[in-house]
């Protein structure tokens, strides 16, 4: 696989926030810890401060939540490792999208391997261990229940609801038979898996077991329960509610626009088939949508003999990742990595080493049958991330007749009116408004004229533009990123070797788009 590379400010992809992030601009460094640079680990190991009592307990989740899998070589000496003081993570987070979702997650999940490897290489003293953080808890099912494939958009209608990761596999089945061909990685996830958390697991593991990735499911009472104590300060003294608001006044200061926003009350009320807000109203908490109330007393109870059933919401979610995992980094997308900024002084309240934030690979894949199709036109790897009528433009320029270039006739133009103007004013001053308004209504019809030729001139080139079009749709489905919108199984079917030629061609600390070229 061929890799080339192309920054990030160059495909016209990324908001300003996150280019002034990755330029490492002075105005943002208060909002984050250290840089997304490999030399920076070494103080972060430093700065992290894990205690023996909840690695220890992520030992005992992770080691009943992979009962029943297989557990491949690299993978079983990690969780081994997890237990021993000098281990660390790096995690990526992500819902759990059907049948993986868009290509973006397989380059989070590539991003936290590879950036372990090189670690590993870079600080050999230590251990470093990917984690995969499934999103159990979210409650988005529209946001998980499709996946493009070959053009055709594969929708999963569901009756369930309340945290995804708890719903029923079953009628997924139907979806398995609408493939245009049987993918064994899903078979054996979706039917013999009774819920969506367990069925990710299985084929997160079958793709990347080997490379010893962790997946964490987070929905546990006894990590919930290590997450107690702040959870009842959003409770009751709504720490974080005030410190981001503090942090979104600061960040609109400085001309940034905020991705998330937070509440009084930070969690959901979380139970089989509800995950509602829980707000408090007159000295009581209420969960919305339902019946359920309780006093100050009585909540505080609940979250003592059932903190499982307290889930947290955006604010939330990055600081209990934190508080559960011995991380050093969180790898992340850029709307991720902008809602993290909004978060620092809530670590800080609570004592909690704020992670690297290091954004996640970037990549645009070509495979052999567009790359013949680009290869008439020449583009750098730059022009690829031009608009379609930037690229059609640019063709008719070059390839056309110079008679559609019409720069020579309005500099004749201007030459002959400006005569007709030094004679006016010899004769009758007063005409030199009307000369000066004919000489408008010329350009135009000089302006005409040229859309004209340049329509004709076009048509000439029907076939090729065309091909622009068509090329460009391919790489850039809709007009957007490739990764933001196609589904990993469109070269992963063709090529069983997809991912782990991904693993080879991805750099996790090289903070640029990576176009792929097959072959």
């Amino acid at each position: 696989m061929q890799v080339n590379k192309v920054a990030l400010k160059d495909t016209q992809s990324f908001s300003q926030f996150f280019i002034d992030y990755l330029s490492n601009k002075q105005e943002l460094a208060p909002f984050y810890g250290l840089r997304p640079e490999i030399d920076a680990f070494g103080e972060q190991i430093d700065r992290k401060s894990f205690s023996n009592l909840n690695r220890k307990v992520l030992c005992e989740v992770l080691e009943d939540q992979y009962e029943g899998y297989e557990v491949a070589p690299t993978l079983a000496g990690n969780l081994t490792d997890l237990a021993l003081p000098n281990t660390y993570t790096v995690t990526t987070g992500h819902q759990l999208n059907i049948f993986t979702g868009p290509l973006y997650f397989i380059y989070k999940i590539a991003t936290v391997v590879n950036a372990c490897r090189e670690l590993k290489v870079k600080y050999p003293d230590s251990n470093f261990v990917p984690v995969y953080w499934m999103a159990s808890e979210d409650h988005d099912f529209d946001e998980i229940s499709y996946f493009h494939l070959f053009g055709k958009k594969y929708q999963w209608e569901c009756p369930g609801q309340g945290g995804v990761g708890r719903l029923s596999t079953e009628s997924l089945t139907g979806l398995l038979e609408e493939l245009p061909e049987k993918v064994a990685l899903f078979e054996q996830a979706y039917r013999d898996h009774g819920n969506l958390a367990d069925a990710v697991r299985c084929y997160v593991n079958d793709l990347f077991g080997e490379d010893g990735l962790v997946v964490l499911d987070a929905d546990d009472d006894r990590l919930k329960k290590l997450f107690s104590p702040m959870i009842k300060d959003d409770l009751l003294h709504h720490s974080a509610n005030t410190l981001v608001e503090q942090t979104n006044d600061e960040l609109a200061q400085l001309g940034y626009k905020t991705q998330i926003f937070p509440r009084e009350i930070n969690f959901f009320y979380l139970d089989d088939g509800v995950r509602e807000r829980i707000v408090k109203e007159d000295g009581q908490y209420l969960v919305n949508n339902t019946e359920l109330s309780f006093s100050e007393t009585e909540i505080l109870a609940l979250l003592d003999s059932n903190p499982e059933k307290f889930s947290p919401n955006v604010v939330m979610r990055p600081l209990y990742q934190e508080v559960i995992l011995p991380n050093l980094a969180y790898v992340g997308g850029p709307a991720e990595v902008i809602y993290w900024l909004q978060l620092g002084k809530v670590f800080e309240k609570h004592e909690v080493t704020f992670p690297i934030l290091l954004p996640r690979n970037f990549a645009l894949y070509i495979n052999g049958a567009s790359q013949k199709k680009l290869a008439k036109f020449g583009w750098s790897d730059e022009q690829l991330f031009q608009s379609i009528d930037e690229l059609q433009a640019q063709y008719v320029t070059t390839h056309g007749s110079d008679e559609v270039t019409l720069n020579g006739e309005y500099r004749d133009l201007e030459a002959v009116f400006e005569q007709l103007i030094e004679k006016a004013e010899v004769i009758d001053g007063s005409l030199k408004g009307f000369i000066s308004a004919e000489h408008t209504k010329a350009v135009k019809s000089i302006d005409n004229i040229g859309k004209r030729l340049k329509k004709s001139e076009e048509r000439k080139h029907e076939t090729e533009l065309n091909q622009i079009a068509s090329v460009k749709e391919k790489l850039f489905p809709r007009g957007g990123l490739q990764e933001r919108h196609d589904n990993f199984l469109n070269f992963y079917i063709n090529n069983p070797n997809f991912v782990k030629e991904l693993l080879v061609a991805l750099d996790p600390f090289d903070l640029q788009m990576h176009v792929l070229k097959e072959g």
